[in-house]
């Protein structure tokens, strides 16, 4: 109570009471970092031991994490920096009543009160449950002015009533609205100094049955910003308030306003990192070549830090699908950030086509240098004597699938994650599937192994994060068993299954983020593969474009024809010279047209620039002018050159091979 002066304190009783309100205050506010928690938390501690009515409302822009805005620079001729000259934390009085003695400064500087909108948060009455009624002051009923052309103005300005509440309504909790430009709560906004406002003002009509005979305006204020503002009223009966009773009322303000501001600076920083973690993810429900795919990702609630689950869809080449699931150790924005470099790493590597288990060991070895760099800087800064802050050590779970829809088989990789969960049609019980689990990224020191699985035709895969399996109130294993009753039907429909999932599991407990991938498989038609193989003599050259010039009549694909002849025929020519063994040829036709050349050899196939007198070295650039995609991948007996083409569409004519070839001279 150092705030409050020896002689605002009153008789010894009136001291210990209030020593007694301050130390409520002081347990009972700022337990939670959600801004309307604590608003109650100030109206239970003041009602009914303080004031028999209250209520709080906080600037929109508070409640949306902004910095409060000033309302402009000060007068010249204002004492404090605001329109009306006085004490920087005084009593001021309403007008046309006598001013009440000044209450010392507890500020010298000036404050800065934002205009805009207020938002009632709170309210508590010892008396009814009405809400406090907004209404204008009296000496403006008096001039008889017309109310909605100034209420109109006032919303211009930042003042006076707005949407949600109009004078003489109430103003219930949830509902906007602006004071009146000179009514004594506004003066208290702009001020920053508690108004006493006796009831006979008409400002503070009867209501609840009862007359309120004082009500106090205190702006709640932090940091020298103006966040909002408490009322405390007293009815007829009660005691009206007096100069300790400000002073009071003013300390039980700025303890919750700090509060207050530790929850929108925590809100304005989860939120923030919800944006970076929402705008690293998919967009939507991905698309992918033999696969129906459905996402869902749900944040942790506001008391909560954000944390680092990750899901992704890789497109590869030849229809081929890469999936990822993934959990960063750690919670808030260093979560969020590390998130987006393993997301960004994975992406890289998997377009390298490395297998499973590869793509896990380099972003075990990118963990482990990002975390490295994060330790050195912090032996800098513990060596400098700041804080070291351990909770940079990049360590996150990932699983990571390729799924081939020619085949309908599945290579799984696991570092330390939750295993997939499978529902075949057959059956009516989903199925863990065993994936050995290695360590978790970061960690190193272990290599990762990897499992090939034939999934059926319409069997169900689910990936996740164990925020869906595991709380403080269900175990990891029965949130398991709980998740694999959840997935019934192989056939439902995969928005459907979401959604059912996330009901049953009751994922709205919030502690934590919780990412959630189901696909179901869709294995690529057998009429939509051309495969044959070529023995490595010229003559299948012009065998490989009359094979491929039939797939494409059978396909209703004659448009494509001329360019894929003469793509077909450069890669297998280049099989012929620089390959080793038999060449195989596959055509793929699912959204686009994948051609793929296959050969014994290792050499990667790599594009230089042709001189003018060169006779050769243009067949890498013509398959790049062509098609809209070109590479070459590994496989396991030797690698892959492939090509894409888009599917034309009606009344759009395919590109001219003979202009294409032309162009490169």
């Amino acid at each position: 109570m150092s705030d409050i002066p020896v002689e605002a304190a009153g008789k010894q009783d009136d001291v210990r009471r209030a020593l007694a309100l301050l130390n409520a205050a002081g347990a009972r506010i700022g337990n939670s970092l959600d801004l309307e928690t604590t608003a109650r938390e100030l109206l239970d501690v003041a009602v009914p031991q303080f004031c028999d009515l209250a209520s709080v409302d906080l600037y929109e822009s508070v409640l949306a994490g902004d910095e409060p805005r000033p309302v402009g620079p000060p007068g010249p001729d204002d004492a404090d920096g605001f329109g009306d000259a006085g004490p920087a934390r005084g009593i001021g009085s309403a007008p046309g009543h006598t001013p009440r003695p000044e209450l010392p400064r507890r500020r010298r500087e000036p404050l800065a009160a934002p205009r805009g909108e207020l938002r009632r948060v709170a309210f508590a009455s010892a008396v009814a449950d009405a809400p406090y009624a907004l209404a204008l002051p009296d000496e403006e009923a008096r001039r008889g002015e017309n109310t909605d052309e100034r209420a109109a103005a006032a919303r211009c300005n930042g003042s006076g009533p707005a949407s949600g509440a109009q004078p003489g309504q109430p103003a219930e909790v949830g509902s906007t609205h602006c004071y009146a430009e000179h009514s004594p709560y506004a003066t208290a906004l702009r001020t920053g100094r508690v108004q006493n406002i006796p009831g006979q003002d008409g400002s503070v009509p009867a209501q609840f049955g009862a007359v309120v005979q004082s009500t106090l305006a205190v702006p709640m204020v932090a940091r020298d910003r103006v966040l909002g503002l408490a009322q405390f009223s007293r009815a007829k009966g009660s005691e009206p308030f007096g100069e300790r009773d400000g002073a009071l009322a003013a300390e039980l303000a700025a303890r919750a306003a700090v509060c207050i501001d530790n929850a929108r600076l925590y809100r304005r920083e989860h939120e923030r990192a919800l944006i970076l973690q929402r705008s690293l993810l998919p967009p939507g429900d991905p698309e992918a070549a033999g696969l129906e795919i459905a996402c869902r990702y749900l944040p942790g609630n506001p008391a909560t830090e954000v944390g680092g689950d990750w899901f992704d869809v890789i497109e590869l080449p030849g229809h081929r699908t890469a999936i990822v699931v993934g959990d960063v150790m750690g919670r808030g924005l260093r979560a969020a950030v590390a998130m987006g470099e393993l997301r960004t790493a994975v992406r890289t590597l998997a377009l390298t086509d490395m297998e499973p288990a590869e793509v896990l060991g380099a972003l075990d070895e990118i963990a482990r240098g990002l975390g490295d760099a994060r330790r050195q800087q912090h032996t800098q800064r513990a060596y400098r004597g700041a804080d070291a802050d351990l909770s940079e050590v990049y360590l996150a779970t990932c699983i990571y699938a390729v799924y081939d829809p020619v085949s309908r088989r599945c290579t799984f990789a696991n570092a330390g994650h939750l295993p997939p969960i499978l529902l075949e049609p057959a059956d009516e019980s989903a199925l863990l599937l065993e994936v050995p689990k290695g360590v978790p990224l970061g960690v190193g020191g272990e290599p990762f192994e990897e499992i090939e699985v034939e999934l059926p035709e319409g069997a169900m895969l689910a990936l996740y994060t164990d925020g869906l399996v595991e709380s403080r109130d269900h175990p990891l294993d029965e949130g398991l068993d709980r998740f694999r009753s959840a997935l019934t039907d192989a056939a439902e429909p995969l928005e459907d299954t979401a959604d059912r999932v996330l009901r049953t599991l009751n994922v709205h407990h919030g502690e934590d983020d919780i990412a959630l991938l189901v696909a179901r498989v869709q294995g690529l038609d057998g009429g939509n593969v051309g495969d044959w193989t070529l023995p490595p003599e010229p003559r299948s050259v012009a065998r490989a474009r009359e094979l491929a010039r039939e797939q494409l009549t059978a396909w209703d694909l004659e448009a494509l024809g001329d360019t894929t002849e003469l793509l077909v025929s450069e890669l297998v020519t280049n099989a012929l010279r620089y390959g080793e063994g038999n060449i195989r040829l596959r055509l793929l036709l699912e959204r686009t047209l994948v051609c793929e050349v296959w050969d014994a050899g290792q050499v990667q196939p790599r594009r230089r620039r042709a001189h003018d007198t060169d006779e050769g070295g243009r067949g890498l650039q013509l398959v790049d002018l062509l098609s809209t995609g070109w590479g070459s991948r590994r496989v396991p007996l030797g690698k892959a050159v492939w090509f894409q083409l888009p599917r034309p569409e009606s009344g759009t004519a395919a590109p001219d091979p003979t202009e294409a070839l032309l162009n490169l001279f």
